[in-house]
């Protein structure tokens, strides 16, 4: 199935993004972010209505300056928006104060950049379990396990970040997001730093994990292959979300961004 959207023009119904008994996990309402004023404002979001389906493994593509990584932050509460609204986990997040907005960010949110950041003297399940630490929240063996199990790194807990691989420290840093259980985890190029071989593994394995424990995730990738191991795939051009595929493989999203001249 796929559905084209066109860009939002003005008041009107909103782009059709979710299905019938869809859960949202998070949602936008006419989001619009713009950066500077007068005659050099850039309008990097325009009136962007959509809703991420919970449980799913959603990929956010679009050429370079579509807004795709500023939709991504203001869906996961790390920047503001000019205006419109974000929904995470049914709560209104739009118009939060800084500090509560860092309790969100905190209890309901998980992120996954191309750094790693893991702390050198700890060990992976240190690393991955470090979240709960610090919020003084007991370690659920069972989940730890689990989570290991889905990323491939059951057999690798004990080790300490420079006796992993690349792709392994990637995956731990996957995992550490994961185990606070956020109502969304938001990835952002996880690849970048991998080779082609150990990336797609990892997306196989973060597809996995989505599937294994019902974990909603928001990757934000430039790259085709990457997006393809989504269940579904949106589609930005110039702030506006022009585009919808359905389980696409790599062919259906090459002809799409061929489409918008990417």
């Amino acid at each position: 199935m796929r559905t084209t959207l066109e860009p939002s023009t003005g008041p009107g119904p909103a782009p059709r993004t979710t299905r019938p008994g869809d859960v949202a996990a998070v949602r936008a309402v006419d989001l619009v972010k713009t950066y500077g004023s007068g005659r050099t404002a850039v309008r990097a979001l325009d009136s962007v209505s959509v809703a991420i389906t919970r449980g799913q493994l959603t990929a956010v593509m679009g050429p370079s300056g579509s807004g795709k990584s500023t939709l991504m932050h203001c869906l996961a509460g790390l920047d503001t928006v000019t205006s419109g609204q974000v929904f995470l986990g049914g709560r209104e997040i739009s118009g939060l104060a800084d500090r509560e907005l860092t309790t969100v960010r905190r209890d309901q949110v998980g992120f996954v950049f191309q750094a790693f950041n893991l702390l050198p003297t700890l060990t992976a399940a240190q690393n991955i379990t470090l979240p709960l630490e610090l919020a003084g929240t007991e370690v659920d063996p069972g989940l730890l396990q689990a989570t290991a199990i889905a990323l491939g790194l059951q057999d690798r807990l004990a080790h300490r970040p420079s006796e992993l691989s690349g792709g392994q420290q990637q995956r731990v840093a996957i995992a550490r997001a994961l185990i606070t259980r956020p109502d969304v985890v938001f990835a952002d190029e996880p690849t970048g730093a991998l080779d082609s071989r150990t990336g797609q593994q990892l997306l196989a394995q973060l597809r996995s994990a989505s599937r294994e424990l019902g974990q909603t995730i928001v990757l934000v990738t430039h790259d085709p292959a990457a997006a393809a191991h989504a269940d579904r795939v949106l589609l930005l051009a110039d702030g506006a979300l022009v585009d919808e595929l359905d389980a696409p493989g790599t062919d259906d999203l090459l002809a799409a961004l061929t489409r918008l001249g990417s």
